[in-house]
């Protein structure tokens, strides 16, 4: 038990450290007299740091055993909030918010890899439907904790008490997290750079090209993208355990478990940046209001997780993930079709069907990424399924900043109906493992 509590506090304050960033960034701005649009870096620098380093620590996982990774990023969050909490500057906090995020890639690269460890394969479904019911239960609760900590001390604490949280957990995890037999692949750092390159640069030019950019600054970094991927390709060709894990994509169970997670948190990320301009902008709530109702989504996530988890010992992932991706997308369907002046129980309502779907795809869809990857290969299958959630996310804020520069107030109906798409998207990737036979 107090392996999985290890585990499950390092995600959980990994997931609630970008909750409540977000959430400080005015009275961070105030604080160090930065203009609003550069305080944004220091969500950004969380950002990129995970996404670039997922792939190289999970491979450094495979390399050396999960547990040593998870525990070694765990250590340097811990240290990094300590030196949030105490950067002087808004340029000394983007550069630990960026080392932060580089401790998170640690820990999210191999928790699912640990989980696997501790649970027998008949109960690994119940293994990450405690790790989704805790990502979905800090995820909510991350914006109250930041106005309550904000309400009675400055914003340096949001970071300061991940510091004891973070030496408990490393409390916990020291003498109970499993050992692994290391595997003899090798750790090339060049490909560790294409991989940073590769993906950091895909995020960049999402975001550029959704908020319009001026086009040297989309065609620079995606076509830094294009020439890293293919160096990353070529540099990791015949390696037994490739970072970028393209043995396992060739998997076809594997391959439609990734696009059924891309399609959802894409999805996810489509609700999340554009219901509270939504919200306020278009039905005229106070924030307050917006904050309390979009809380809807995630208690019911996080409800919705630990029984979808139980479900997938004994039911396919695909049918289960298939039904919850079909619920998600009437639900985002219906947020879209919402009439002008709707009551608040009609929106909690839609809402807590949103949660239901996203909540009975997550648990199966994890489930199934890890049971369909070897065990050697399992923090390599752990840091895709990071990486899927991240860039799905990503891809889903920059398609909302997309429909508000072509449609203006109405662009965040646009985004719940293209919400609806992805999730029906997800659906029917999720359907077809059904009719896929395991390699």
């Amino acid at each position: 038990m107090l392996a999985l509590a290890a585990i499950l506090m390092g995600v959980g304050l990994g997931t609630l450290d970008t909750a409540i960033a977000n959430t400080a960034l005015p009275a961070i701005a105030h604080d160090l007299n930065a203009p609003p649009a550069a305080s944004i870096w220091v969500v950004n620098a969380y950002q990129l740091a995970t996404v670039a380093l997922l792939l190289p620590f999970a491979a450094l996982g495979d390399r050396i055993g999960p547990r040593r990774v998870f525990m070694g990023g765990l250590a340097f969050f811990t240290l990094a909030s300590l030196a949030c909490a105490l950067a002087p500057t808004l340029t000394l906090l983007a550069l630990a918010r960026g080392l932060q995020g580089m401790g998170a890639a640690a820990i999210m690269s191999v928790n699912i890899a640990l989980i696997r460890l501790l649970y027998p394969a008949s109960r690994l479904g119940r293994g990450v439907g405690m790790n989704a019911l805790v990502v979905g239960v800090f995820f909510a609760v991350g914006p109250t904790v930041a106005s309550l900590v904000l309400s009675v001390a400055d914003w340096p604490w949001l970071f300061a008490i991940n510091v004891p949280l973070g030496l408990l957990a490393l409390g916990f995890g020291w003498h109970t997290l499993p050992h692994s037999t290391p595997r003899d692949h090798g750790f090339d750092p060049l490909t560790a750079v294409f991989t940073a390159l590769t993906f950091s640069t895909l995020i960049g030019a999402l975001g550029a090209a959704a908020q319009q950019e001026p086009w040297p600054l989309v065609a620079i970094p995606a076509s830094v993208t294009v020439v890293a991927g293919a160096l990353l390709l070529w540099r990791q060709a015949g390696h037994p355990a490739p970072m970028l894990p393209v043995d396992l994509l060739r998997r076809p169970l594997f391959a439609l478990s990734v696009l059924t997670a891309l399609s959802a948190f894409a999805t996810q990320g489509l609700a999340f940046v554009s219901l509270p301009f939504f919200l306020e902008q278009v039905l005229h709530r106070n924030p307050v209001d917006t904050g309390f109702l979009m809380s809807a989504w995630p208690v019911v996530v996080a409800a919705a997780a630990p029984i979808a988890g139980r479900l997938s010992d004994r039911h396919p992932p695909g049918l289960l993930g298939g039904i919850g991706l079909a619920v998600l997308s009437v639900g985002m369907l219906s947020l879209a079709l919402l009439p002008d002046q709707p009551g608040t129980l009609d929106l909690v309502l839609r809402l807590c069907v949103c949660g239901a779907g996203f909540g009975f795809f997550q648990s199966p869809n994890l489930r199934a990424l890890m049971s369909s990857a070897p065990p050697e290969r399992a923090s390599g299958a752990s840091g895709m399924i990071a990486l899927a959630r991240l860039t799905g996310q990503a891809s889903g804020a920059a398609g909302v900043a997309l429909c508000f520069a072509l449609g203006g107030t109405q662009g965040a109906k646009t985004a719940l109906a293209l919400g609806c798409g992805t999730a029906a998207l997800g659906a029917a990737a999720s359907t077809a493992r059904l009719f896929t036979r395991q390699r």
